[in-house]
């Protein structure tokens, strides 16, 4: 009999759904509690998929229900806490999630972004290793490694874009914190499930920028591949037509790792309601780095 993974070579999931982490606001109002970055939805919907918000401080079994409904997740950058949030606490039940699942040929991607990919890092180490860096508000190139060459994320990336990326300025950081390259090489735990495809500098400190899992589909990148597209509040995010390039061959491959994934909603009706067209964006581009956010009771 074939397995899960010869299945997905012949069957796709052409309607994939894909979760993205909500996360607290810092002065709650009614019906303002949690928002989602309309950035990060308009980055996976550019490359064919729909999104599904995961509302913070459901229960665990409301979201293992909503993981066996969904076809991967995003966990978006932002500035909560990556060991007390409930954006944290959701980011840990879907890793957990995540690794049952692929562990059992069950193909479930997940991708940290920013914030998503200094999460990852704690739940994969079970260690906050992350050091003060001043990176907040600059693009820069990728300093890429010699695993980019097998790597899964890259891949598809024209080799102009590659060159691109390696040269130009490519990739905007907003984050004072970073994993040091010497932080990850002294984790055991780190070393054995990552390979790192890129580093950068802030000019004292190397940090790990770009990393995916060696037997999962779980990927990271300290930098926004989704702001080049769709966010224009600050003068340092980089809108050449390489860097929104690099916006749309990121979300197309994360929106195609999600494609090998069959999960489905119970019924029509039931992902209708689930889905992020049941809230409506609103315009916060003259108070918030955001050009618009969707926000959650």
């Amino acid at each position: 009999s074939l397995t899960y993974f010869q299945i997905c070579q012949h069957q796709r999931n052409s309607r994939p759904l894909i979760g993205v982490l909500a996360q607290e606001v810092y002065n709650p109002q009614p019906g303002r509690n949690s928002y989602i970055a309309a950035s990060y939805v308009k980055f996976l919907e550019s490359a064919g998929a729909r999104v599904v918000p995961v509302i913070i401080n459901k229960s665990d079994e409301e979201n293992t229900r909503l993981f066996k409904s969904i076809n991967g997740v995003l966990f978006p950058g932002g500035g909560v806490s990556i060991e007390t949030s409930g954006y944290s606490r959701a980011a840990a039940l879907f890793y957990r999630l995540a690794l049952e699942a692929n562990s059992k040929g069950d193909y479930f991607p997940i991708l940290g972004i920013c914030l998503g990919f200094e999460q990852l890092t704690l739940l994969t180490s079970s260690q906050l290793l992350l050091s003060h860096t001043n990176t907040s508000g600059v693009a820069l190139p990728l300093n890429f490694t010699d695993e980019t060459r097998d790597s899964q994320l890259f891949k598809d990336f024209p080799d102009d874009l590659m060159k691109s990326l390696a040269s130009e300025s490519l990739t905007e950081n907003s984050h004072q914190w970073s994993l040091t390259t010497a932080n990850f090489t002294k984790s055991e735990r780190l070393k054995k499930f990552y390979r790192v495809l890129s580093t950068n500098t802030d000019g004292q400190n190397e940090f790990v920028s770009t990393v995916e899992a060696y037997e999962f589909p779980i990927y990271g990148t300290q930098w926004h591949p989704e702001k080049n597209a769709f966010e224009w509040t600050r003068p340092y995010i980089p809108h050449t037509p390489s860097a929104i390039k690099t916006t749309f061959y990121t979300a197309q491959f994360f929106v195609n790792e999600a494609r090998k994934n069959l999960h489905t909603f119970g019924s029509t009706e039931e992902e209708q309601k689930a889905l992020i067209y049941n809230y409506n964006p609103v315009y916060t581009g003259t108070e918030s780095s955001f050009e618009q956010k969707y926000f959650f009771d």
